[in-house]
Parts: structure tokens; C-alpha cells; sequence
């Protein structure tokens, strides 16, 4: 693990054990056992190590969702696989999660650049405008149904996070709560 990957995974520890403002930079620094020096060479200041931390989380989820979406072509079967995948994902990468949900809850969220975001929202929304143009998705505003999917989602992984479910009863739980985000959109 170089530098600055050790940087990062120190702060995502702190900051979803202490959050943002209550996690120095000397206190990541120290838990990476780099210098702080070498913390603000790679991020020049803590709003930059949150935001990069925060880009390389969505990346690498972004990443996993689209690998397996990638052969997918039906409406129904996008979705549930995004839903499913997503929640998946939460479930084996808890602090990461944890961190996004933080995040998306911070002003940090509007300090993202418009491009950044819409590189991982835009392909969703393009789905979800393709199912309302094709009148398999309610005649609703996109952006609204996207904040539905995203809320459902983050909560239905604090639901299972907070319970001690096998994998099955997990699977259960994600395939009966993507038939009721189904329904509620359709």
C-alpha cells in the first residue's frame, strides 16, 4: 500500500469512528505512521482528503456495479441488480458505506464538482428517463424517483446492518425490498 492509499484508508477509519470535524489531520497522519508534511502533499488541506476519499469510494463502487450490470438489458432486471448490487456492496464494505452516507449528509456533497457526480448519477438517471419514456416507470419527476431509490436503499442497509441475518435472510430482505421499491415506482 503506497502513500496515499494509507492515508486514505486512515481516514476513512477516523472519520467514520470520530467524523469529519472531530479528526485532526495529525491524527491521520499519525494512524497512517506518515508525516503530516507527506499528508498535505498528497491533500493539500482536510476538505481535499475528505473529497478525494469520498471520489475514490464512489469510483470503486461505481466500478463494481457497472461490471456486473454490464450484460443486463431489461429495466426490471438494471434495477435490481443496481439495488441488490449496491446493497451487497454496503454490506461487505461497512465503513465505506458508512463514510458515504456521512458524506452525502455533509456540505462536502455540494463542494463535489458537477462533473464528478454526474459521472456516477448520469447513467442511472438515463435508465430511470428511459423507463418513464417508456411508460414503465411512473410519470414522475427522475431526479425524484433517483432520491426515492437512494433513500430506500441507504435505509434498508442500516436496516440489515443493525440486524444479525444470514446470508439468505439478507437476500430475502433485499429481493422483498426491491419488489416494494419496484411496485412504488411502477
Amino acid at each position: 500500500m503506497d502513500k496515499r492509499e494509507k492515508l486514505l484508508a486512515a481516514a476513512l477509519k477516523l472519520f467514520v469512528e470520530f467524523g469529519f470535524h472531530d479528526t485532526p489531520t495529525s491524527k491521520i497522519a499519525k494512524e497512517a505512521g506518515i508525516a503530516s508534511g507527506t499528508l498535505f502533499y498528497f491533500f493539500p488541506t482536510k476538505d481535499e482528503l475528505v473529497k478525494a476519499l469520498y471520489i475514490d469510494i464512489k469510483s470503486r463502487l461505481n466500478e463494481h456495479i457497472s461490471e456486473i450490470i454490464k450484460d443486463e438489458k431489461s429495466l426490471l432486471g438494471i434495477l435490481k441488480i443496481y439495488y441488490s448490487a449496491t446493497l451487497h456492496w454496503a454490506l461487505k464494505h461497512k465503513t465505506e458505506f458508512r463514510f458515504m452516507e456521512q458524506f452525502n449528509s455533509s456540505p462536502y456533497l455540494k463542494q463535489i464538482a458537477e462533473e464528478e457526480t454526474q459521472k456516477y448519477i448520469k447513467p442511472i438517471m438515463v435508465i430511470l428517463e428511459n423507463g418513464v419514456k417508456d411508460k414503465i416507470i411512473k410519470l414522475m419527476n427522475v431526479e425524484l424517483i433517483f432520491t426515492l431509490i437512494c433513500g430506500h436503499t441507504f435505509s434498508v442497509n442500516q436496516y440489515l446492518v443493525a440486524k444479525d441475518f444470514s446470508k439468505p435472510e439478507q437476500d430475502t430482505v433485499i429481493n422483498n425490498t426491491f419488489d416494494l421499491l419496484w411496485d412504488m415506482i411502477t
